[in-house]
């Protein structure tokens, strides 16, 4: 029983390297072009050397997303982009088109490559011809069930790897393959341009009767037909390592740095306790409160078992649940003194009461009693972003370690 990889998203360089310190195997990103996430802020080919540095220096993985639904100006500057990949040694390569796959191939023919969950793949016929021609992993497509996935990887290759993923939204179109965005607002989804209307307040309207709007259900604020719940599949760990499966994929590249953090340190938490003992494992219900403390839509298990229905959708909101602020990343901490140097990324005030967490490490509740600037002023309030105080820690915190504060009702 192998122990699966946790791959986790990378929108920027801070999001990679709070991937890597939280608990992630390896992280995807895109560069500024050939990714489906514009949205996002990407990595330059400077940046992204960065990122494989920081990755490779600690073990871990880095993969770079080229998996657009390419038109032909598209395919303009493919061959110097993977060479400058290849030359700073990036993992792999993800892909979803034929033609980006063979100009790859040519070009640096020692690239690994993965197909992407936008090629649809869901049977092991499928997963044999892109075998046959050299794919090192598939991400299956998110419309299988477990049992298809255990038949899957029964049928395959042993070093043909399996990625499914198990954490994030789910898109309404099959995989990933939507065109109503391009139809809707001329913003093309399979290349990285998705206006996501799928998350849209929708009425129905009867062709006689031009301007009355009738909600789907009976609702006055109408409904979001097509905005589904977000997969969460951390309850599941056992049945996901026992199918084979051997990359464990969270979707979120656009998400902010601290739904990274926490959502990579909850799986790696579950991951680690399942393989300390597999026979006696127990899911732990903190590690789900710890995940919903995080910015969510309520979830589902999506199609790992059985298709969804109605239940799950969410017809009332296309609105993020956010119980928590992240406010403050920990830059250094002084022993003697107990204090920590923080770096504001929400207001804080004297009398908050605030959570402390880090990797591998229970999170511990405290107030601020006492702020100063970086010239030593004591201040009540820390309202500037990124503004640099400190505050005295009740307990040891380290670089890295993030502090959150709930939201008021």
């Amino acid at each position: 029983m192998k122990k699966p990889e946790l791959l986790a998203p990378a929108g920027d360089l801070e999001k990679l390297k709070m991937a890597i310190i939280y608990g992630a195997d390896a992280v995807y990103l895109a560069g500024e072009r050939f990714g489906l996430r514009t949205a996002s802020k990407n990595f330059s080919i400077e940046e992204i050397e960065e990122g494989v540095n920081f990755a490779h220096s600690r073990g871990k993985k880095v993969y770079v997303t080229m998996n657009i639904v390419p038109h032909n100006e598209d395919l303009i500057g493919i061959e110097d982009y993977v060479k400058k990949l290849y030359d700073i040694k990036v993992d792999a390569v993800i892909v979803s088109d034929p033609g980006i796959f063979s100009i790859i191939r040519r070009t640096v023919p020692d690239m690994p490559i993965h197909l992407s969950t936008q090629a649809s793949v869901t049977n092991y016929e499928t997963i044999m011809f892109w075998y046959n021609h050299g794919i090192k992993r598939i991400v299956l497509a998110r419309e299988l069930s477990l049992k298809e996935i255990e038949e899957i990887i029964k049928r395959i290759p042993e070093d043909m790897e399996i990625e499914t993923f198990v954490h994030g939204a789910m898109c309404i179109s099959y995989s990933g393959r939507c065109l109503l965005s391009n139809y809707m607002v001329g913003r093309d989804a399979n290349r990285g341009d998705c206006a996501h209307p799928c998350r849209w307040k929708y009425h129905l309207v009867e062709e006689k009767r031009p301007g009355e709007y009738f909600p789907v259900f009976e609702d006055d604020k109408g409904t979001f037909i097509l905005n589904s719940k977000d997969l969460c599949m951390i309850e599941h760990i056992p049945q996901l390592v026992n199918a084979g499966i051997r990359s464990f994929k969270i979707e979120g590249r656009v998400k902010s740095a601290y739904y990274v953090a926490t959502v990579v340190r909850s799986y790696r938490m579950a991951i680690n306790e399942y393989f300390k003992d597999p026979h006696n494992y127990s899911f732990k219900k903190e590690w789900m409160d710890e995940i919903k403390k995080a910015s969510h839509r309520d979830f589902t298990t999506g199609f790992y078992f059985g298709k969804p229905t109605e239940e799950d959708q969410v017809y009332g909101s296309s609105s993020y649940i956010r119980g928590y602020d992240f406010v403050g990343l920990v830059l250094d901490y002084d022993e003697k003194t107990g204090l920590a140097t923080i770096e504001q990324r929400n207001r804080m005030f004297i009398g908050d009461e605030i959570e402390v967490f880090g990797p591998n490490k229970v999170h511990f509740t405290q107030r601020i009693e006492n702020m100063w600037d970086e010239e030593g002023n004591e201040i009540d309030v820390a309202p500037h972003p990124q503004q640099i105080i400190k505050i005295k820690m009740d307990r040891p915190v380290e670089a890295w370690d993030i502090l959150r504060k709930a939201r008021e009702e």
